[in-house]
């Protein structure tokens, strides 16, 4: 429950809510056996558990036609609050058997579970290219995100959603599993007044940790909150990314200042415009601050360096509500003897320690440990053994 003494405003003003009352969730499940049903993938299903328990707030369902147009272009719900991205249910004309604008359908996931129900105010078709043009800067298939956008069905389902079940998603982290109401009482207990939000889908190498600390001089505590919804196939495997913030947590950060908990989102790899998105849903969870460094949610050249960190210049401060700290790109100077930017460095780049996720993801999957200047070391432990029982799993 949103209190005064919370000292961020959810987005919108209001944490949804948009689950049924435990008493009535047996007869409306009943209820929703009888109905048209929809099917769900993976991404819908997360979408579904993040706007039900209010991470996506103000959204309390699919977008309809209006908000979905005006969020593509101008990255604005149609009352004029900031979204910048689409969040939609598609289906094709033949899965939309009995569905009509209205009336209620029921959405179920790839099993045939029932797990919340949608009542169907606008059924609309639109252009996929000009979503791919917009939302992720190219109409590129090799893009992954634009490559899910066209596997999409032709048209979209916009409405308000009840989350029907406890959990629309198997936690596979319940010990890390947090909902916005949560977060917000957890910084509360600690008298946390400013809060930064750190994202990633990758491990914590040296110049992350090196930008969360120089965050955490400036603020109270830090939300390491890493994305373990769906991602692409060669990135590191959310179970082994978990088991190495536990250990670089463990080691070098002090534990009063620190939670981690996980963001159960699917990965758009929509670079600036998701860097704003990113920053909303950590505002949702309480988080005054969010650090946006060096290409941000980007997905091979398709953005410029800090491309996502000009977007928020399209917005004012105010009307974001969350503060988005910038930093440049971190790395280990041999003549410094540490950590560094080119703000605070004088040495030429012959110094400078770089590798590229591409690369070390290379070297971890072959056994090769990158250098202690690039991670620590006892997180690139973690991750050769994780990758390898991971490959034993498959």
């Amino acid at each position: 429950m949103l209190t005064e003494t919370d000292p961020i405003a959810p987005h919108g003003g209001v944490l949804v809510d948009r689950r049924v009352a435990q008493e009535e969730r047996e007869e409306r499940l009943k209820e929703a056996e009888g109905l048209p049903r929809v099917t769900l993938g993976a991404r819908n299903i997360s979408d579904l558990e993040m706007i039900s328990t209010g991470v996506f707030s103000p959204l309390t369902g699919f977008m309809v036609k209006r908000d979905y147009d005006s969020v593509v272009e101008d990255m604005r719900l149609a009352s004029g609050l900031p979204w910048s991205l689409p969040i939609t249910l598609s289906a094709n004309e033949q899965e939309l058997n009995g569905v009509r604008e209205g009336a209620e359908v029921a959405l179920a996931d790839a099993n045939g579970r029932v797990v919340a129900s949608m009542l169907v105010e606008e059924i609309y078709s639109y252009d996929k290219e000009r979503e791919a043009r917009e939302v992720y800067r190219t109409t590129e298939e090799k893009h992954p995100g634009v490559a899910n956008l066209y596997k999409q069905g032709d048209l979209l389902l916009g409405g308000e959603i009840t989350l029907l079940v406890e959990e629309p998603n198997t936690r596979p982290f319940p010990e890390q599993y947090y909902e916005p109401h949560e977060l917000r009482a957890i910084f509360r207990e600690k008298g946390w007044r400013r809060v930064v939000g750190f994202q990633t889908r990758n491990p914590v190498h040296r110049a992350h940790e090196y930008i969360q600390k120089s965050a955490l001089e400036t603020v109270d505590g830090l939300l390491l909150n890493p994305l373990v919804g769906e991602t692409k196939a060669d990135d590191i495997p959310a179970a082994v990314r978990m088991r190495s913030y536990k250990t670089l947590l463990e080691r070098y950060y002090p534990k009063n200042r620190t939670v981690l908990a996980v963001f159960p989102a699917a990965m758009r790899y929509a670079g600036p415009r998701e860097a704003v998105f990113h920053a909303l849903c950590r505002k949702n969870y309480g988080c005054t601050h969010f650090i946006v460094g060096r290409d941000h949610a980007g997905v091979g050249s398709y953005y410029g360096t800090y491309d996502a960190q000009h977007i928020f210049n399209e917005f004012d401060q105010d009307e974001l509500g969350i503060t988005p700290l910038f930093f440049e790109h971190a790395f280990f100077c041999l003549n410094c003897g540490g950590m560094a930017t080119t703000k605070t460095c004088p040495h030429d780049t012959d110094a400078h320690v770089f590798f590229s996720g591409t690369k070390v993801r290379g070297m971890l999957a072959r056994g090769e440990y990158p250098p202690p200047e690039f991670s620590r070391p006892e997180v690139v432990e973690v991750l050769i053994e994780g990758l390898k029982q991971h490959k034993n799993n498959q």
